[in-house]
């Protein structure tokens, strides 16, 4: 029986989630953009799940803006600072998303500077040296830091990054695709301008997403062609797409409590029993004390037979990652334990990631594959 312990990079669909999604197929066949009794239908669906995913994440109904997935928000969020808000600096980190710190680089040149903030081996951003960026120059500028790295699991105290940002007059984008329906959300009190979402992080469907947009921000729209969600985004609303994203959140939260608490305990559980197994000479990233409670990451002594550790792993029918699965197919290793740590080529990193649906035995089976894979260096 195949064990998946990868739901960082994506989760399994709910089955209510389905059935709702199911059902609006079934049911509304109108574009939300037509005026006639059928697209009205669609679009009043489509204004009813936005209002209730607002009221679940401390926001107003007109800052969700309906998206692809959370790669399209942040990517939006950073090229219409740069051309509709006049951002000329961005403040960032190396162990950012792709998604962001792609993004980032690419734009980067003549008319817009990068400063990266340092982070600590926890991944920890180092918040006077933030401020210290924050103070050093005039420029308009946009900080941009995930709430939850997606393969170690640090936390980033949103408030006190909102409130540096506020003092000094910059915009601030997180990517909080980890962090939505793991966490109570309210973007008005973090003090974050700019939040990005992805369905299949908490059970709901691919390819769908939103971009929260602080009501005090004027974007243009990065697709045109059409006057959809505000005249932010060009492009027939998907709207079933939409409808699996409420319903994905609405659960998340209904049962929020419990399902941490037992996402929680799976953490703990395989924590102890990799302790148990390999000692110290096994390493576990990330903060200790603020953290993604789905997402454990552990290096093992990086040598041949580890290097391939994965792989073997899935021949055995238990699928883990090494990091992000933006990075599939790259053979550079995390960009995140690079970033952390100097002497990140003695590492074979791996993250387990865990929902609602794994088991204690699950991990017992896993730890049993570790125990008959994992090549540990002679000690004197």
């Amino acid at each position: 029986m195949a064990i998946y312990f990868d739901s960082a990079a994506t989760t399994q669909l709910d089955e209510q989630v389905m059935e709702a999604m199911v059902n609006c197929m079934k049911e509304e066949v109108g574009n939300p953009s037509s005026t006639h009794s059928f697209g009205r239908k669609a679009k009043n669906k489509v204004e009813n799940c936005r209002r209730e995913i607002a009221a679940h994440l401390g926001a107003q109904p007109s800052e969700i803006i309906f998206t692809s997935c959370g790669t399209e928000s942040d990517n939006m969020t950073i090229k219409c600072a740069i051309d509709d808000l006049g951002v000329t600096r961005i403040i960032s980190s190396e162990i950012e998303h792709k998604a962001v710190l792609t993004t980032v680089k690419v734009l980067a040149g003549d008319k817009v500077t990068i400063d990266y903030v340092k982070v600590n081996e926890a991944g920890e951003v180092d918040l006077d040296h933030l401020e210290e960026l924050l103070s050093s120059s005039d420029k308009k500028t946009l900080v941009t830091l995930m709430h939850a790295n997606n393969e170690i699991g640090t936390i980033l105290p949103m408030k006190k990054v909102g409130d540096l940002c506020k003092t000094y007059k910059a915009y601030f984008h997180s990517d909080t695709v980890q962090t939505v329906g793991h966490f109570p959300i309210n973007f008005e009190e973090m003090g974050v301008h700019f939040a990005a979402c992805s369905a299949h992080k908490i059970h709901g469907p691919q390819g769908v997403g939103f971009l929260y947009l602080n009501k005090k921000i004027a974007l243009n729209s990065m697709l045109i062609g059409g006057g959809q969600e505000r005249g932010l985004r060009a492009g027939t609303e998907n709207l079933i797409g939409i409808t699996g994203l409420t319903k994905s959140i609405e659960l998340a939260y209904k049962t929020l409590d419990k399902d941490k608490a037992y996402i929680l305990e799976l953490r703990n559980y395989m924590k102890e029993q990799l302790i148990a197994q390999f000692g110290d000479q096994i390493r576990f990233n990330g903060s200790e004390t603020d953290y993604l409670y789905t997402v454990l990451s552990v290096c093992f002594p990086n040598n041949e037979n580890n290097g391939l550790l994965l792989f073997k792993l899935d021949m055995k029918g238990i699928a883990l990652s090494g990091g992000s699965a933006c990075n599939s197919g790259a053979n550079l290793g995390s960009h995140v334990i690079n970033g952390i740590y100097e002497n990140a080529s003695d590492y074979a990193p791996m993250r387990i990631s865990f929902s609602k649906h794994n088991t204690k035995e699950e991990i017992d089976t896993c730890m049993e594959a570790l125990k008959e894979l994992v090549e540990l260096n002679e000690t004197t």
